[in-house]
């Protein structure tokens, strides 16, 4: 996303200072240096910059697509809009309406021309963007992340395994007779239920391909040595296929970033953004789903800002900070 070229912003059920601090830190530079419009439909927040709050709910954007408001009227004179939907927002039962009047929004304007992208997703996940780059989804029959919680719950899934998903559990039930393993690093949530625990290097401890929010591929070096017996996270997966019988083709990172470049060709190029490349993807129409746009407002997806993932909550620094943060806001009653 080329936040510092666009004149008009409009955010949809995102909070980007605590979900994208650094991304909301390139908005506030294109406010101060650009005079970049922002409008924002959601929670109200302290955004570190101006903004226009249009609405609290899906109505807003539904105003906003009829070309009511005056921020309608900033969004048709803008010369680069961009609008930029939360990725909780879609998680909604009305998510699919959503996302297809978000999109219609951002057609109508011009924010998807040829050369110009000026549409998004901010992710609340690292991973996102790049397990979304390589098809990282439920295959035929398969399952989604809420069918397996479902699956296990009811008993009519065995086997379930935890990749890193501490917070994908969260009031997650575990029955008599399901095995939970888990693969992972600081002995979350994952691990409190789990009957077999593979530890898994942090990010500091392992050679990494990341992908950003813009879609820039990053790679990294190990800073440090795992603890004990950690192992990467694609080391214990080759060991278990070779246990299986269904050994995968690497036996090195560099050999599966190998595969991985000449399975995705995005992943070839480091530290490159498509951008508008992809403007002409952006511009196909959202496939029709039967959804309405009658949700009620957007809420905050974050709700504990330093206790947001297993690193950090294993850290008494970030616990520090959450209990000051609660104090804070705590109101206190006058004398």
């Amino acid at each position: 996303m080329g936040i510092e070229e666009a004149d008009g912003l409009l955010l949809i059920g995102t909070d980007p200072r605590v979900e994208a601090a650094v991304w909301n830190a390139r908005v506030r530079k294109a406010w101060l240096w650009n005079d970049l419009n922002v409008g924002v439909i959601g929670a109200p927040a302290d955004l570190t910059y101006d903004y226009t709050h249009i609405g609290a709910g899906p109505d807003a954007l539904a105003a906003l697509g009829r070309g009511e408001g005056d921020f309608a009227r900033v969004l048709d004179a803008a010369e680069r809009p961009m609008i930029v939907i939360g990725e909780a927002a879609l998680c909604r039962d009305d998510g699919a309406a959503l996302l297809d009047a978000a999109h219609a929004l951002a057609a109508k304007v011009g924010a998807l021309t040829e050369d110009w992208a000026g549409f998004g997703v901010l992710h609340a996940a690292a991973g996102r963007v790049g397990a979304l780059d390589v098809g990282f989804l439920p295959g035929e029959g398969g399952l989604d992340t809420a069918g397996m919680l479902a699956a296990a719950e009811a008993g009519t899934l065995k086997t379930l395994v935890l990749l890193g998903a501490d917070e994908a559990i969260e009031g997650f039930r575990k029955p008599d007779g399901l095995t939970v393993v888990y693969v992972g690093h600081h002995g979350d949530a994952g691990a409190a239920i789990a009957d077999v625990i593979l530890p898994c290097a942090a990010y500091t401890e392992m050679a990494a391909t990341y992908v950003n929010t813009e879609g820039r591929v990053q790679e990294t070096r190990r800073a440090v040595q795992p603890k004990g017996e950690a192992r990467e996270g694609w080391a214990i997966f080759r060991a278990l296929s070779d246990s299986l019988g269904k050994t995968l083709p690497y036996n090195t990172a560099g050999d599966l970033r190998a595969a991985l470049r000449e399975s995705v060709p995005s992943f070839a190029g480091l530290n490159y953004a498509p951008g508008a490349e992809h403007s002409a993807a952006l511009r196909e129409a959202v496939p029709a789903m039967p959804a309405t746009l009658n949700g009620p407002a957007f809420a905050a997806n974050v709700t504990d800002f330093y206790l947001s993932n297993p690193i950090a909550r294993a850290s008494r620094t970030m616990a520090e900070c959450s209990q000051l943060q609660t104090r804070l806001e705590t109101p206190i009653a006058a004398e």
